[in-house]
């Protein structure tokens, strides 16, 4: 067969593909396309490099090129699912996966897609059928089980969780990504020891995964206030906005803490660990510069390069605060200011809840500050948002560097 012939064509970036070929699975699909502009096969392969890639608009674009030519196909169905779910849009994704599911009833990953899109969703107990059918389905792989203890706790069961949590644990052989989240969930739910921190790869795939719907969820149903509650205390604390200042966003998301901390800056950064949560803020415009890494990591390169370092609802993912703030001083220039929420605990210098964040003792963080060599020039109690119709108390402080 000639290697011009699109079959030919497709059956070769198919290869390439599955060999991590991706610009040479590329290239070949689109000459496909250039012969047969409607091929579905080559749009959904398409769709599946793009979201490969976090390529979303790329991969709606030809995941609903696939459908359009054979509505009917169960495979085009759950990646257009996938990309939809992956895009945020969890309502559209349980329609497209639960008839990628009517003709292939017993596809283990549009099992899981679908159960995670309807816990997205906030409906949890259904979201429990399909993923313990898809862990049933695959008995050796961790995935299905670690989004299953997720849907469990977030459903009230607190014990089902723990147990999904044990055997993922026990399937992903104890090392790795997984295995970590695995045992940060456990120590969520009261039954492994709670670690410094929250893993670095479960705060990346959670706002990964949230990035599309993060504003909306926080502005309409969380009523999400910190950034604003920050940039008060701030100009309180006489730190003018007077646009005069290197600013620093930490864990700056979508950019919403940064549209707060603009009239601050005459420089402002942006430093988070999610790409896609990098991609949001950079379409926003306000940053001269925007990095992805872990804080821990990226502090200490930056020795005394700004003015004001500034995190809303960034800490609570950190147990032990100090090797933090002693980053944080680092960076900060003399007479630098720190500005930060963390939610509110008491009993204990740090503990870690089933939500999977950290609450923090205000007066422990305090102290913890000083030592490394702050001097605390405010502290305020505040509700930083409301979840499940609950104020989520918390404690706000602006610290200056000597």
């Amino acid at each position: 067969m000639s290697r011009e012939d699109p079959s030919a064509l497709l059956q070769a970036g198919a290869a390439r593909h599955a060999a991590g070929d991706l610009a040479g699975a590329e290239r070949l699909y689109r000459q496909v396309l250039k012969r047969r502009p409607q091929e579905p096969n080559a749009h959904n392969l398409l769709g599946v490099l793009a979201r490969q890639r976090g390529d979303r608009p790329g991969a709606l674009h030809h995941t609903e090129r696939a459908l359009a030519a054979a509505p009917e196909e169960p495979v085009f169905l759950a990646n257009r699912g996938a990309a939809l779910a992956e895009a945020g849009r969890p309502a559209e994704a349980v329609i497209a996966l639960r008839a990628a599911l009517a003709r292939r009833p017993e596809d283990p990953v549009t099992l899981r897609n679908l159960g995670q899109a309807l816990c997205a969703l906030g409906d949890a107990p259904a979201a429990l059928a399909p993923l313990e059918r898809a862990a049933t389905l695959l008995p050796d792989a961790p995935e299905p089980l670690l989004a299953l203890a997720h849907a469990r706790r977030e459903a009230g069961d607190a014990a089902g969780a723990a147990q999904a949590a044990e055997t993922a644990l026990a399937r992903a052989g104890g090392e790795g990504a997984l295995a970590a989240q695995a045992r940060f969930l456990l120590a969520a739910l009261g039954a492994a020891p709670a670690p410094d921190r929250a893993p670095a790869a479960y705060v990346r795939d959670l706002f990964d995964a949230f990035a599309p719907r993060f504003e909306a969820e926080l502005a309409g149903r969380l009523d999400y206030r910190t950034p604003a509650l920050l940039a008060g205390l701030l100009a309180r604390s006489g730190v003018a906005p007077a646009r005069r200042l290197r600013v620093l966003d930490l864990g700056c998301g979508t950019g919403l803490s940064g549209a707060a901390l603009a009239p601050f800056a005459r420089r402002l950064e942006g430093l988070d660990l999610s790409p896609r949560m990098l991609a949001e803020a950079r379409r926003r415009g306000l940053y001269d510069a925007l990095h992805e890494a872990d804080l821990l990591d990226w502090l200490p390169a930056h020795p005394a390069g700004f003015d004001l370092v500034a995190a809303a609802d960034v800490l609570n993912y950190l147990g032990d605060l100090g090797p933090a703030l002693a980053a944080i001083h680092a960076a900060l220039a003399p007479g630098g200011v720190a500005a930060f929420s963390v939610e509110a605990g008491e009993g204990a210098p740090f503990a870690l809840g089933e939500a999977m964040r950290y609450r923090h003792d205000p007066a422990h963080v305090a102290g913890l500050a000083e030592a490394v060599g702050f001097a605390v020039a405010a502290r305020e109690e505040a509700a930083l948002r409301t979840e499940r119709g609950v104020p989520v108390a918390g404690a706000l402080l602006v610290l200056r560097r000597g």
